[in-house]
C-alpha cells in the first residue's frame, strides 16, 4: 500500500509538472502571437493661406482671317503664266499670274508715239514762227507810214508856197492814209496771230497731257496683266487655268489670299459678364490664353480688340473678337477651341485643390490634420473653381493643413504622419 502511494504520488508530480510545462509554452506562445500597433499613415498636406486669385473663365471659340482678300484681274486678257502652288505661303508683291501681254505692249508703244507727236507740235507751236512773221510786217507797214509822214510834212510848206505841185501833195496825202490803213491792218493780222499761237499752244499742251496720260494709263494696264499678291498670307487654289480668261468684271475671284499673322478669334460672352467687364476696364486689357482642340496651350497671348454693337436677343450674348500674335501660322481659320479669360480678382481668398475636397451628396468635406497630426472632418462650403482648385469661404482658417493625398487610408481621430504638397509646375486654370 506505500509503495502504491509513493508511485501515486510521483504520478501526480510528473503532471503538475507537464501542465506547468505546457501552461508555460502556452502562454508564451500566446504572447507570440498578439497583434502589434500598426504605424502611423503617411498623408500629404497643404497649409492653406490667404492670396488674391484671378478667376478665369474658358469660352468657346472659333479662329478666322479678319481681312481675307479676293484676287481679281483688274483687266482682260488671256493667263499666260500661273506661278503659285495652292496652300503656298506668299508676300505681297509676289506675281500669281501673268497674263499675255502683248496688246498691253502694243498700247503702250502707240501711246509713246502719240505723246512724242504732240510734243513736237507743242514745241513748233511755241517758237510763234507765225506771230513773228505777223509782227515783221507789221514794223515795215509802220516804216512806210513814217516815210509817207515825212514825205507830207515836206510838201504841205512847199505847196503853200507855190514850191511844189498840189498834185504831188495829193499824192503824198494819199500815201499817208494808206500806210495809217496798212498799219491798223497790221497791228490786227499781229493780235489774231498771237491769239492763234496762244490757243494752239495750250490746245497742243492739252493733247500733250492727254497723251502723257494715256501713257499712263497704257503703262498702268500692261502692269495690271501681271496680276501679283496684295498682301501676305495662305493663298487657296486657282479657278481660271491656265488659258482661262479673266475679265475685269469677273463675279468670281481668281484665287484668295488668308492672312494668318495675326490670326482673330470670335466668342461669346453672357451679357452679365459683359456688364463685369465694363464696370472693369481692366479686365478687357488682361492677356488671352487660346486652348487648342488637342488641349494643348497656345504659346502665345492675345488681347481682346473689338466687342460688336449689340446683344443677340435669341442667346443673350455678345461677341468678342480677339487677336492672336500666328508667326509660325500654326493656327488657321475655322479651327476650333477655347479662349481663357480673366474675369475677377478675388482677394484674401482661401484655395484649395479639388482632390483634397470629397463630395457626399450635396455636404463638401476635408480632412485636415491638427497640431498633434491627428486627423480631423471639417465640413466646408465652396464658391468659384479656379483651375484644379476650390475657393472655400467657409470652414478653413489660414494656417489650417489639409490633406490633399491619402485621405482614403485614414479617418478621423487616426494618428498621421505628414510631409508637404507640392504645387504643379503648370496649372491650367479653366472655370469649370
Amino acid at each position: 500500500m506505500v509503495s502504491d502511494h509513493i508511485v501515486h504520488s510521483k504520478f501526480v508530480l510528473l503532471l503538475a509538472i507537464g501542465y506547468c510545462a505546457v501552461t508555460s509554452s502556452c502562454e508564451s506562445s500566446a504572447q507570440n502571437q498578439r497583434p502589434t500597433q500598426p504605424p502611423a499613415s503617411v498623408v500629404v498636406v497643404k497649409q492653406v493661406q490667404l492670396a488674391d486669385v484671378p478667376v478665369l473663365s474658358d469660352y468657346p471659340a472659333q479662329t478666322y482671317a479678319r481681312n481675307t482678300v479676293d484676287v481679281r484681274g483688274r483687266v482682260d486678257g488671256y493667263i499666260d503664266k500661273w506661278l503659285f502652288h495652292p496652300g503656298q505661303e506668299v508676300h505681297s508683291g509676289d506675281v500669281l499670274y501673268v497674263l499675255d501681254l502683248r496688246p498691253y505692249q502694243a498700247a503702250v508703244e502707240q501711246a509713246k508715239g502719240n505723246l512724242a507727236q504732240s510734243e513736237a507740235d507743242l514745241e513748233f507751236a511755241r517758237k510763234q514762227v507765225a506771230l513773228v512773221q505777223a509782227e515783221a510786217n507789221l514794223a515795215a507797214m509802220q516804216a512806210n507810214l513814217l516815210k509817207s509822214q515825212q514825205d507830207y510834212d515836206r510838201l504841205a510848206p512847199l505847196v503853200k508856197d507855190e514850191a511844189a505841185a498840189q498834185q504831188d501833195l495829193d499824192s503824198a496825202v494819199a500815201a499817208l492814209h494808206a500806210g495809217e490803213a496798212n498799219v491798223r491792218a497790221g497791228k490786227a493780222n499781229v493780235d489774231q496771230t498771237r491769239l492763234s499761237t496762244e490757243t494752239q499752244i495750250a490746245s497742243t499742251a492739252g493733247r500733250v497731257e492727254a497723251q502723257r496720260a494715256n501713257l499712263r494709263a497704257a503703262t498702268l494696264n500692261l502692269d495690271y496683266a501681271t496680276i501679283r499678291a496684295p498682301i501676305s498670307g495662305l493663298i487657296g487654289d486657282t479657278l481660271v487655268p491656265v488659258g482661262g480668261l479673266v475679265t475685269a468684271n469677273a463675279p468670281q475671284p481668281l484665287t484668295t489670299i488668308v492672312p494668318l499673322d495675326p490670326i482673330w478669334i470670335r466668342f461669346k460672352v453672357t451679357e452679365s459678364r459683359y456688364l463685369s467687364f465694363k464696370k472693369n476696364p481692366t479686365l478687357l486689357k488682361s492677356p488671352l490664353t487660346l486652348i487648342l482642340a488637342d488641349g494643348s496651350e497656345f504659346p502665345q497671348k492675345g488681347r481682346i480688340e473689338n466687342t460688336l454693337n449689340g446683344v443677340d436677343p435669341k442667346t443673350g450674348t455678345l461677341e468678342l473678337q480677339a487677336s492672336f500674335p500666328n508667326p509660325q501660322h500654326t493656327l488657321l481659320p475655322g479651327q476650333f477651341g477655347k479662349v481663357r479669360v480673366e474675369t475677377e480678382l478675388r482677394h484674401n481668398v482661401i484655395l484649395v485643390p479639388q482632390k483634397a475636397i470629397q463630395q457626399l451628396q450635396s455636404e463638401q468635406t476635408v480632412l485636415t490634420v491638427s497640431a498633434g497630426n491627428t486627423v480631423e472632418l471639417r465640413a466646408v462650403i465652396t464658391d468659384e473653381r479656379v483651375g484644379d482648385d476650390w475657393i472655400v469661404e467657409q470652414g478653413l482658417k489660414p494656417g489650417d493643413r489639409i490633406i490633399v493625398e491619402g485621405q482614403l487610408k485614414v479617418r478621423p481621430g487616426a494618428h498621421v504622419t505628414t510631409t508637404p504638397y507640392r504645387e504643379p509646375n503648370a496649372r491650367p486654370n479653366p472655370e469649370g
